[in-house]
């Protein structure tokens, strides 16, 4: 089994040594550096927005995995770009233009994501999946950390992954949302790619320690 790429979400970080953190992740085995921006509108909290990710982009080794959780995604794809991002992810809930939203994404230079909330089915994505570059599927309610996982998800995984090789799709599947060992494990057996991990990087005592393991279930 090939092993999943993890992408900790810094929303667990602690702020107030946010460069300490980044450097952590960069001498770490992490694939990616996941950053979750909320406006409070889509979900029901603010995070951080452009300002955060260009600093971390100073400090960041690894590619910088943006998670959009915004209404009207499409009118900040330019900025995010200058910003530093190398993944952007836009949820499929929020873009009345998805193809549109998915090219611009590409025109400007980042591997174009999409993600599902817990209850749009992987269905809606069947017109789409040659396009992206990954499917982002949240296995909680997207707007807190720390939430108890979704058990259907496993499910979505398989049906995605389906999905892909049915329509020779090239892309990853990623997963965010109550990520640990015994479900990070299930998730990879189903077919996930990459695993999103908050708490239980950052709130873990060896958080370098903890992603290796998470690479190697």
């Amino acid at each position: 089994m090939i092993k999943p790429k993890i992408a900790p979400s810094i929303l667990a970080a602690d702020f107030n040594n946010l460069e300490k953190e980044i450097r952590m992740l960069n001498e770490s085995e992490a694939e990616f550096i996941h950053c979750d921006v909320m406006d409070g509108v889509f979900v029901p909290n603010i995070s951080f927005g452009i300002p955060i990710v260009e600093h971390v982009k100073k400090v960041a080794e690894k590619p910088l995995d943006v998670h959009l959780m915004i209404v009207n995604p499409e009118n900040y794809i330019e900025a995010f770009a200058e910003a530093g991002a190398s993944w952007l992810t836009v949820h499929f809930e929020t873009c009345p233009h998805l193809h549109r939203t998915v090219n611009h994404i590409r025109e400007n230079g980042m591997k174009a994501s999409v993600c599902l909330n817990p209850h749009t089915p992987v269905s809606a994505l069947e017109d789409i999946i040659t396009e992206l570059d990954m499917v982002l599927l949240m296995s909680v309610n997207p707007g807190f950390g720390g939430q108890k996982f979704i058990h259907h998800t496993y499910k979505k995984v398989r049906q995605l992954k389906k999905l892909i090789q049915e329509s020779n799709a090239d892309c990853l599947i990623e997963v965010d949302g109550g990520v640990n060992y015994e479900t990070g494990k299930k998730l990879v057996e189903a077919g996930a790619n990459v695993l999103v991990a908050g708490s239980f990087v950052f709130g873990s005592e060896n958080p370098k320690a903890t992603i290796r393991n998470l690479r190697n279930i």
